[in-house]
């Protein structure tokens, strides 16, 4: 695979970055998370103004029609930014799933433009995850049920909460029937609506669990530079520029293969769901050493609700468990290795991967 990003994302990653910067800071965040919602309206408001609901809305219903290589930059600053919104579940997952349904489903236009305008609040309950996210806050709920997929609205859900170590995101246990009337898609369209919903979720994830590494990795190199022993900053230590290291190599490790899954997902490369998951493997580990590394560098102090360390350490442990856990996406990878007549010889390293 050889491909780079067009001077248009890389110009549209800026502007995401310089807005999340403005608006989420990490004291906007705590705020947030010491809400009852654990959400903020102001935010998903301003980032609607900014059009980041309507970017995989399709051209012909109002939005951009960004596919999912644009994607996988803005979950990076997502992550980064340690966002307190479903906005990547809602305007990225669910405006997948109902830009794949047939035209014919009457419901489709109707809620894409609400996704567009940002008036929507979607939560998406897939069989790979007993709990669903959002689900308190939301209007409608995507529901999975075998190979049918249901649209039910919230009063037709029973939610019991679950508590999560990362305070702006409410876990629920959804109680609902399925119905003739909330199926909106099955047989083998509904099927693949799921599978390509799987991997949009599990890619976003990635993309997220990168980015967080990322912030991760500066605040502790920042923290390095300040904390000082013996008179010296510890970020001269050779010990502590090998944990800094470390985390960096798995970081640049990592974006080539959340890249190429985001290539093979928007092409519909017949590996996709290997490519999504050895991304979301990669992803995981690099923002799980992230997380190890800082909080031995920061010391206890790290977990403390004061150092912001502890806010991307936790929204990474959470993510990790979400649109699959690594055991899932391991198993994936595994039965493809294990279970194909693929070549994976030196020789043929460039060849099986692409």
């Amino acid at each position: 695979m050889d491909f780079t990003f067009t001077e248009d994302q890389l110009m549209f990653r800026e502007a995401i970055s310089r807005f999340l910067m403005t608006e989420a800071a990490p004291e906007t965040l705590r705020e947030i998370w010491e809400t009852d919602a654990g959400r903020s309206p102001e935010l998903r408001n301003k980032m609607a103004e900014q059009g980041l609901t309507a970017l995989s809305v399709p051209e012909q219903f109002g939005g951009l029609g960004m596919g999912d290589i644009a994607w996988s930059l803005m979950t990076q600053e997502l992550g980064y930014y340690a966002i307190p919104d479903s906005l990547a579940d809602t305007a990225y997952v669910g405006s997948g799933v109902f830009s794949a349904l047939d035209d014919s489903v009457a419901c489709k236009a109707d809620y894409l433009a609400k996704i567009c305008d940002g008036e929507l609040r979607l939560a998406i309950g897939h069989q790979c995850s007993e709990l669903v996210s959002d689900a308190h806050l939301a209007q409608v709920l995507l529901m999975q049920h075998a190979d049918e997929v249901h649209l039910v609205p919230r009063d037709q859900v029973d939610n019991v909460v679950n508590l999560s170590i990362d305070s702006s995101r409410r876990l629920s246990q959804v109680t609902w029937q399925p119905t003739a009337e909330t199926c909106i898609a099955q047989g083998e369209a509904g099927k693949k609506i799921w599978n390509d919903t799987l991997n949009r979720g599990a890619l976003s994830v990635a993309g997220q669990l990168l980015g967080l590494a990322q912030r991760m990795l500066d605040l502790t190199v920042d923290y390095s530079v300040q904390r000082k022993q013996f008179g010296k900053a510890i970020g001269s230590f050779q010990a502590v520029k090998h944990h800094l290291a470390d985390v960096a190599g798995k970081i640049e490790i990592a974006k080539p293969v959340l890249y190429r899954a985001a290539c093979s997902l928007e092409n519909n490369h017949p590996l996709t769901d290997v490519h999504v998951s050895q991304a979301r493997n990669f992803c995981s580990e690099a923002a799980a050493l992230a997380a190890r590394h800082g909080i031995q560098i920061h010391g206890a102090m790290g977990y403390t609700w004061e150092v912001d360390l502890q806010m991307f350490m936790k929204r990474s442990w959470a993510l990790n468990n979400t649109w699959g856990d690594s055991v899932f996406h391991r198993a994936r990878v595994q039965d493809y290795v294990l279970n194909s007549d693929v070549d994976l010889a030196p020789s043929k390293t460039f060849e099986a991967i692409l």
